[in-house]
């Protein structure tokens, strides 16, 4: 690997465990990477192992200036904003000028599948990010990911305590990948970086049904779990009716009308390949995580 490479976020979820892989996995040395983040206090443990670090927040033009000086190639990871505004876009397309402005050779960029196409109320982040990185003119690399294991810690723990699972999904399928699949195959691709533009679509190694994943769910916690099909509308008064706070219900709804219309229904082999092992299956993922899921 030539030059400086940044990972923004790199207190993050996502972030920590891309600098996991790259650093752990695929060796590469501490002194080709920068990790930012918006709070640098959070980065002591990678400081302490010779990993410099800067304060990058998309929101401050003269810290992104700094953050990204002698960067040769920036993986933007996407900020976690849903607040139904335009405020996410705008902090990506910030983070994409100042990487041209600074010079660097090649963006990263982690995305979502089919942006241009999707019913998720945020894809127009996701696509308009994409489409100004590749505007620059400069190299890129976009990882689309699908949706993560780890998102279902939100909805099974509570549908298995109640044997009920509410959804708008239908027959719609996902291919949900770990998180920690996702980092090792963006390491991988950061490792052995290529000179050509390239989109890769990461997901699990099979996509399911919603009521497959409530049987998986039940054989691993032994708990029973039906799939109650509602419609949209039948789901968005569910979730106010629950306490889900108004301004996140569109979005939520729209992750289902988005898998039952086959928006996210896509398996590819990417992640296996840029990670260069096999994937967490998504029954292996819920074995492990029996306690999360409350069995």
């Amino acid at each position: 690997m030539t030059g400086k490479l940044l990972v923004t976020g790199a207190s993050g979820q996502l972030g920590t465990r891309v600098l996991h892989h790259l650093i752990e996995t695929f060796k590469v040395p501490v002194s080709d990477i920068i990790a930012g983040s918006r709070d640098t206090a959070k980065l002591t443990d990678l400081a302490a192992r010779g990993v410099e670090t800067r304060r990058v927040d998309f929101e401050d033009a003269d810290s992104m200036k700094d953050g990204l000086a002698g960067v040769d190639r920036i993986l933007i990871i996407s900020t976690d904003v849903l607040d139904g505004t335009d405020r996410r876009l705008r902090q990506h397309l910030a983070a994409v000028a100042a990487a041209k402005e600074a010079g660097v050779s090649h963006i990263l960029y982690t995305s979502m599948p089919n942006p241009d196409d999707s019913k998720v109320l945020f894809a127009p982040d996701h696509k308009g990010t994409e489409d100004a990185i590749i505007a620059t003119g400069l190299g890129y690399t976009i990882f689309r990911v699908s949706w993560y294991m780890e998102n279902l810690f939100m909805t099974l723990p509570p549908a298995l305590a109640s044997g009920q699972w509410y959804s708008s999904a239908g027959t719609g399928k996902v291919a949900n990948i770990a998180r920690d699949d996702v980092a090792r195959a963006i390491a991988g691709s950061l490792a052995t970086p290529s000179a050509d533009n390239e989109i890769h679509t990461l997901t699990g190694p099979v996509a399911f049904t919603t009521d497959e994943i409530a049987e998986l769910a039940s054989q691993a916690t032994g708990k029973p779990l039906t799939v109650v099909h509602v419609t949209d509308d039948q789901l968005a008064q569910g979730m106010a009716g629950a306490g889900v706070p108004a301004p996140y219900i569109p979005t939520f709804v729209s992750f289902d009308t988005n898998t039952r219309e086959g928006k996210v229904d896509i398996v590819t082999d990417a992640a296996a390949k840029l990670s260069g092992t096999q994937l967490t299956t998504l029954n292996g993922f819920l074995q492990a995580s029996k306690s999360a899921l409350g069995a």
